[in-house]
């Protein structure tokens, strides 16, 4: 379904239906804000979503749980930390049925229309690029492996604490020694995404393809993204409109 994009911060915007504002900070007026680095999440983003997270869920929590944590998170629900506390025979049992869903999803694994572009046109730049998932290393390997892409550092779920803690992009910050503010976050999710960059303090893009999180029930969420889309296809023209980007 087609529809309008944000290209330019959503405070900005008359048109487009607004369930987000900005939260970051412009630069004075005819300045553009430097961006030197971009990090991007892998499911969902970088790739096309394959895994059934709701199903996931539901087969870890019993559908009694999920629909209860689900009410009481409009941002969605954070599986990993949520069984993080649960005695070990359980936990163990949890984080099995997560691996086979992303087994699963290994086996389906496609690059999302527009990364490639994406990454030739930041590597054009001198723009650094990063990752962050919490999938895990192998699915990381094979994303790498399949299709051709560097990204450094690239973070699994391995590194802990992850998204949406902010010490996965702080850590990447910290290695190319840039900072926070002059780094863009682009994910596909509220909680994990957007919440992680804009704890660190870097700018964030969320990635909205079928406009999920127009509805009204994400307006009230604690971090909102300073710029959003539905392709990466038109990341080039926000970049391009609202950055100095590094030649």
């Amino acid at each position: 379904m087609s529809r309008a994009l944000s290209l330019v911060p959503t405070r900005s915007l008359s048109l487009h239906r607004r369930a987000f504002s900005t939260m970051a900070t412009l630069p004075s007026a005819g300045r553009k804000n430097r961006l030197r680095g971009v990090v991007f999440d892998m499911d969902g983003t970088l790739t096309v979503p394959v895994i059934d997270f709701q199903a996931m869920y539901r087969a870890v929590l019993g559908e009694d749980e999920y629909i209860s944590i689900k009410a009481s998170n409009p941002s969605g629900i954070d599986i990993l930390h949520h069984i993080e506390n649960w005695s070990p025979e359980k936990k163990q049992k949890a984080y099995e049925i997560i691996v086979d869903f992303e087994r699963q999803g290994l086996d389906r694994l496609q690059i999302m229309p527009g990364a490639s572009e994406l990454c030739g046109f930041l590597e054009s730049r001198n723009i650094r690029r990063g990752l962050i998932t919490r999938n895990v290393k192998a699915a990381v390997d094979l994303f790498h492996l399949r299709f051709g892409m560097a990204f450094a550092p690239a973070l699994s779920r391995e590194f802990r604490p992850y998204k949406p803690d902010p010490a996965p992009l702080l850590h990447i910050c910290s290695s190319w020694e840039v900072p926070p503010n002059e780094v863009m976050m682009i994910g596909d999710s509220l909680k994990d995404d957007v919440a992680c960059g804009k704890r660190a303090g870097a700018f964030t893009c969320l990635l909205d393809e079928t406009g999920r999180y127009d509805s009204p029930e994400f307006a009230n969420v604690e971090f909102k993204p300073d710029y959003k889309v539905s392709s990466l296809a038109d990341v080039y023209s926000l970049l391009e409109a609202n950055f100095e980007l590094a030649s």
